[in-house]
């Protein structure tokens, strides 16, 4: 039973880590953010960050390594979203 728990945990982490990665792949190719929320995306990598902080302390790795990932496609998003916006200024 400890096995399926594991198998579960593991697989939502990988599913959250990469939910991201299809969005950021079309948005880095076509480097179009229109549609794209500002705010959704700051409240996002904030929680991401509070849940990685949450896992240093649970002391728990895969909180934070798919976290980190999850963190890591959102902001490219977010920092292309800035990015932009301080552009068109």
């Amino acid at each position: 039973m400890h096995f399926i728990g594991e198998f579960l945990g593991y697989l939502a982490g990988v599913c959250t880590a990469i939910v991201f990665l299809p969005q950021t792949i079309q948005t880095i190719r076509e480097r179009n953010i229109d549609g794209l929320s500002l705010m959704t995306y700051v409240i996002y990598c904030v929680g991401m960050v509070s849940w990685i902080l949450y896992g240093v302390y649970l002391h728990s790795v895969q909180m934070m390594i798919f976290n980190s990932i999850s963190l890591f496609f959102a902001a490219i998003i977010l920092y292309m979203i800035v990015a932009q916006r301080v552009k068109k200024r």
